[in-house]
């Protein structure tokens, strides 16, 4: 779903769903970071935008010393109380961008579907500020696909769309396509227009399998569809919960995951 600028606070009112449904990472793009970055108990780590930690677990239990940097007080709540066995974790309430670190002080700084809240120039100066010389930037992220193996349901649910949420949001239809290579490697040269170098990219591919239901609730933790009018958003929800139903009661995402490397 688009991500929309402004609505940042929408995730932390649905921090415990965010934390049940939200997919993780393969563990494939983890070994992949590994092998390009040196990740251990000497090693300094940020996090931008941890939500609820579903990135956060491979980086911590590499025995780093990791800084999560959470906007949402919710989410930081949650963080503290998951990771409290570890006196290698902290946690940072507040926005990324307004956050004060010291300059080439860290190993690694790495953000997980999230790092698109923060302004280009301002967050890729800012990593580049702070890390050490050699350290890494990691940028991954999670881009589902509707259930392409179920034309007829993604057609109903498209019209669905037009008529809550397009209209809702004064918007024209989108049409739904799968991430690309060319957009994950346009991604990742962005690295290059602030100074990093040694830039690579990898593409990680999975299938979800949703109930009507889960798919509800799922919906329910985008931050678009939050700000939906509540009266207008229950009405859409069972709508497509409906749909669902009438189409053999399952809904398959199809996860295209991408990384981007960078060094300083």
């Amino acid at each position: 779903m688009p991500a929309f600028k402004g609505l940042e606070w929408t995730f932390d009112t649905v921090a415990s769903t965010y934390e049940k449904l939200r997919p993780g990472y393969v563990k494939e793009l983890y070994q992949t970071l590994f092998d390009y970055a040196t990740v251990d108990e000497k090693s300094n780590v940020v996090e931008v935008g941890s939500g609820s930690g579903q990135a956060t677990t491979p980086i911590l239990k590499t025995g780093c010393r990791l800084t999560a940097v959470e906007y949402g007080k919710r989410f930081s709540d949650l963080l503290k109380n998951k990771f409290k066995e570890y006196p290698n974790f902290s946690v940072i309430t507040g926005k990324f961008e307004d956050t004060e670190f010291e300059e080439n002080a860290f190993d690694l700084v790495f953000s997980a579907t999230a790092f698109h809240w923060v302004p280009e120039k301002t967050g890729y100066e800012k990593v580049f500020s702070m890390l050490k010389k050699g350290g890494v930037f990691a940028r991954f992220a999670n881009h589902p696909n509707r259930d392409k193996g179920n034309p007829a349901l993604s057609q109903e649910i498209d019209e669905i769309y037009d008529e809550y949420y397009n209209k809702y949001n004064n918007r024209k239809r989108e049409v739904l396509a799968e991430y690309t290579e060319e957009q994950a490697k346009a991604r990742a040269m962005l690295a290059s227009k602030y100074g990093f170098t040694d830039i690579q990219y990898a593409l990680f591919y999975r299938e979800r399998v949703f109930s009507a239901k889960e798919y509800i609730e799922l919906l329910g933790t985008y931050s678009d569809h939050i700000a939906i009018d509540e009266t207008i958003r229950t009405k859409f929800f069972s709508k497509i919960e409906d749909a669902i139903n009438n189409h053999g009661g399952t809904i398959t995402i199809y996860d295209t995951i991408d990384l981007q490397l960078a060094r300083k």
